[in-house]
């Protein structure tokens, strides 16, 4: 993933030498392949390079084009043969993927971004109309940040050196911290009120000192693949989900891929192990990296992924992840990570990953993450049977709450109920549901004046009189749009993510498919278990079990509770009037006592205390402005 930035003063003076050094020393971890910067006036941009591609390694950026437009672009172009074969008259002998995206927009403007298909984003530079744009990907795996201000902009892929070489003080943005407590802040924020994001499928114009964003990638509601077999739904399945595996093999690096033994990941790598075998691809090698915690509960992952490396015939590397919830390890910040949601506790884990790619040589890694939301495997029937409801089918309504009434164990009246839900706005809806109640530990004046309970899950949209099944899906796509704006920019260390269940023609597939063919009553992933027969190992397919993930960072907290203790003596959390004390300290010693309890809602409220707690250490937040420098919000009481 290479990096990013610039800047532009508006009112015309020469960029500042020193801060473009300080800017381009920034991003210079993470572009190992160096790069260049161009300067013209009151106007730079710089790059610098981490190349997965032989293409890539051709690139010279920024990118100057035949009419003057300058480019910097990060990404990979997944249908850069398509994009050829149409521009085959724009194009020179140069087809890197920003020579094609250069093309692209000479002939049709920001109208291009919507053809471009591919992990992305793009800074591109008009002197002669003194304009600027950004944009990134449909899904937002890629990222742009920008800093407005009266006389410039400046910007970056990465957010780190947007705070901490501003000589200004920030101001923490409660949307944001609302949307971070209630599931994903909205993509277009950032923690900080003075710095902002390209969002998802849309594109920031810069003109004449005002912002202006504009969409170019919908989903379209109306789009349908309706077939008379299961067979035809498979054929088409394995077509999409072998291009997106294959698409993401595009590397003259080895790359290793995450493996479990869940569907999601064990599909990755046998579709992969099938494709070299069958049609090869750039990539000399693909390896594995499984995480082994047999102290979870359920803890048979390794059952499984042994089934995989049976059949590839080799065994792939392992981390000891039980550690983390074994030994003693600090919760706050070694180094300054510009979001909240980290805990310190898994840095081990990192340090070792990054030896295993450091070693491997290994620049890419493939990621099952989106496999749960969009591949039927979260067995919510909710939507289906509201579909039934609206196309008056009450006798499948029937069998199927019948069914599901005996496999969630609800009674299935509550699943009706559910069910009806379905239909209400979000402004009605979202207050009788049990998932949209805030945690009990968080002041109800932060709750009220940010609305943070029409935050909650699959509540945040509302689409009209479309089926109930089509807005889950829709809902579920801008859920994880707002998720992977919120990644962090991964380290060369790490290598660059990819993930094939986001591929934007899967997708696409997807939410134009029947639901009935991914979620059926007791068989969730219908269709993926349907149409990997022969390609994944049986014994993976018919897998009923899924290891659980929750003993661990309990387990890691209670180890780490004297420094908790200390902590949360005078929490920053409580003084700035998010969390409210006592409720915090009976929900803390709850877990100690090892009462059930929201484990994630509260590993973020301990992450962002000692978020808080380092910006406030390293002077970058208006303390003045209303967040205290230290000091409980109450007394300090004896910590438990």
């Amino acid at each position: 993933m290479s990096v990013q930035a610039g800047v532009w003063n508006f009112d015309g003076k020469p960029v500042d030498g020193a801060f473009l050094d300080k800017l381009a020393s920034a991003i210079e971890q993470y572009g190992p392949d160096g790069g260049h910067t161009y300067i013209n006036g009151s106007t730079a941009m710089t790059y610098r390079g981490f190349h997965t591609t032989l293409e890539s390694r051709l690139e010279r950026q920024p990118y100057v084009t035949s009419r003057g437009l300058v480019m910097t672009w990060d990404g990979r172009l997944d249908n850069r043969d398509e994009l050829i074969l149409q521009l085959s008259e724009g194009l020179t002998v140069d087809r890197t993927d920003v020579a094609i995206v250069a093309a692209a927009f000479e002939l049709s403007g920001a109208d291009c971004f919507c053809r471009l298909i591919g992990d992305w984003a793009i800074s591109i530079w008009k002197p002669l109309e003194r304009e600027l744009l950004f944009a990134c990907d449909y899904m937002s795996i890629r990222h742009i940040f920008y800093c407005m201000k009266e006389d410039r902009i400046w910007w970056s892929t990465d957010l780190t050196p947007l705070v901490l070489l501003s000589d200004d003080k920030f101001h923490i943005d409660d949307d944001y911290l609302a949307g971070y407590f209630a599931n994903d802040p909205e993509p277009h924020l950032t923690p900080y009120r003075e710095i902002r994001q390209v969002p998802p499928g849309q594109f920031v114009r810069v003109r004449n000192g005002m912002v202006q964003v504009e969409r170019f990638w919908r989903i379209s509601p109306k789009s349908r693949i309706r077939y008379k077999t299961d067979a035809e739904y498979e054929e088409h399945f394995r077509h999409v989900y072998r291009q997106s595996v294959r698409r993401r093999l595009r590397s003259d690096s080895p790359i290793i891929a995450e493996l479990s033994g869940g569907l999601d990941s064990s599909s990755i790598v046998c579709m992969a192990d099938n494709i070299l075998a069958k049609e090869g691809a750039e990539t000399p090698r693909l390896d594995t990296l499984s995480y082994d915690d047999p102290s979870e509960p359920h803890g048979d992952d390794r059952i499984y992924r042994k089934k995989v490396e049976e059949k590839r015939g080799r065994v792939g590397c392992q981390i000891d992840a039980s550690r983390l919830g074994s030994s003693p390890a600090p919760l706050s910040y070694s180094q300054f990570f510009p979001l909240p949601g980290y805990l310190g506790y898994g840095r081990q884990l990192e340090i070792e990953r990054a030896d295993i790619i450091r070693n491997g040589n290994y620049r890419v890694s493939l990621s099952g993450i989106g496999g749960d939301e969009f591949m039927g495997g979260i067995p919510d029937p909710r939507a289906q049977l509201a579909d039934h409801i609206m196309h008056l089918n009450f006798v499948r309504l029937a069998k199927e709450l019948i069914t599901w009434s005996m496999i969630k164990r609800k009674p299935w009246i509550q699943l009706l109920f559910e069910s009806v839900m379905e239909f209400l706005p979000p402004g009605l809806g979202r207050h009788l549901i049990a998932d949209a109640k805030v945690a009990v530990w968080l002041e109800e004046s932060f709750a009220k004046r940010t609305r943070l309970a029409a935050l909650y899950p699959n509540r945040g949209e509302y689409f009209g009189f479309l089926l109930p099944t089509r807005r889950s899906y829709i809902a579920g796509v801008l859920l994880m749009s707002n998720r992977m704006a919120k990644g962090p920019t991964p380290q060369p260390t790490m290598g660059e993510a990819r993930y094939p269940y986001l591929d934007q023609d899967l997708i696409k597939f997807i939410l134009s498919i029947p639901a009935s063919q991914l979620l059926r009553p007791g068989e969730r992933r219908s269709l993926m278990r349907r149409a990997l027969v022969g390609c994944v190992p049986p014994e993976i397919l018919t897998r009923r079990t899924k290891q659980g993930s929750a003993r661990t960072p309990v387990m890691a907290l209670s180890n780490s509770w004297k420094e908790l203790g200390t902590t949360f003596d005078c929490p920053l959390v409580c003084s700035s009037r998010y969390v409210h004390y006592g409720r915090l300290l009976e929900v803390l010693e709850a877990v100690r006592t090892g009462k059930s309890i929201h484990l994630v809602m509260l590993q973020r409220t301990i992450s962002l205390e000692f978020w808080l707690r380092d910006v406030v250490s390293r002077h970058l937040l208006d303390v003045a402005a209303g967040l205290p420098a230290n000091g409980a919000s109450e007394p300090a009481r004896a910590w438990a």
